[in-house]
């Protein structure tokens, strides 16, 4: 019996100052991670940088990436050194959550938890890996189409690409695919808490997809192939999600 019970109750003051001392413990871990992420942002920059590099390579192309004001380049690498420990102290963040929360929960629900608190870097992670290793190259490609050489009369035109617009568009499609791809773990957590059920999600399949297709004209540059690279592995975990969800309600039921 011991095993299922709560701990004891700690005083409001007690649950602020134990939440503040995790968020400063965060952004300790957040500022570190910045100051090494800076000393090798040339070294993330060329990471970044490589899928453009190999698109070029393929397609034997002497292209450069430039900057026009003399702080931008400047600039870019602190993005590229804040997005990089972001994405490095995430777990962390997620950690220093559960560890708040985890306290204050029975052994059951701790174990109901934990799966969504590993599969949400997780999913992160993959959402990343596939704005990476799929859609940047298809985009590349795409956009370097559209350049045409001199002729008569004509002028050439060509991808002159800027180093803080580049990097600005790839860590944004990481971002944004990252988060999209949370959406299993969203809607396991309502039908867990009873909001909705498998049913709920089959009636209103026609209208998500058109939400979805929309959340990533908005997420995505204005064109097709990055916003068709997002949309439709939301319908598939949307699907996925559908199925996770009346797992939860048969294991609910019984």
């Amino acid at each position: 019996m011991n095993s299922i019970k709560k701990e004891e109750p700690v005083s409001f003051v007690g649950h602020l100052s134990e939440l503040r001392r995790r968020l400063i413990k965060s952004f300790i871990f957040l500022l570190l991670a910045f100051l090494l992420c800076y000393y090798f942002s040339s070294e993330i920059y060329s990471f970044l940088v490589k899928p453009y590099a190999e698109v070029l390579l393929e397609n034997q192309l002497d292209r450069r990436l430039i900057f026009t004001a003399l702080h931008e380049a400047f600039l870019t690498y602190l993005k590229v050194a804040f997005f990089a420990s972001f994405f490095i102290t995430s777990p962390i963040f997620l950690t220093q959550l559960w560890k708040f929360v985890a306290p204050g929960l029975y052994k059951n629900e701790k174990q109901a938890l934990l799966p969504y608190l590993i599969a949400t870097p997780l999913l992160f992670l993959l959402g990343g890996m596939l704005v990476y290793y799929l859609i940047m190259p298809l985009a590349i490609n795409f956009f370097l189409s559209f350049e045409s050489v001199a002729d008569v009369g004509t002028i050439a035109i060509q991808l002159e690409a800027k180093v803080n617009e580049y990097l600005s568009l790839i860590m944004r499609l990481i971002f944004a695919f990252g988060i999209s791809f949370q959406l299993p773990v969203i809607l396991s957590l309502l039908a867990r808490i009873g909001f909705i059920d498998s049913n709920y999600l089959k009636t209103r399949r026609k209208y998500v997809i058109v939400i979805m297709f929309a959340f990533a004209a908005i997420l995505t540059p204005p064109d097709p192939v990055t916003q068709i690279g997002l949309a439709l592995p939301l319908l598939i975990l949307y699907e996925l999600s559908i199925v996770i969800v009346k797992i939860i309600k048969k294991k609910k039921n019984a």
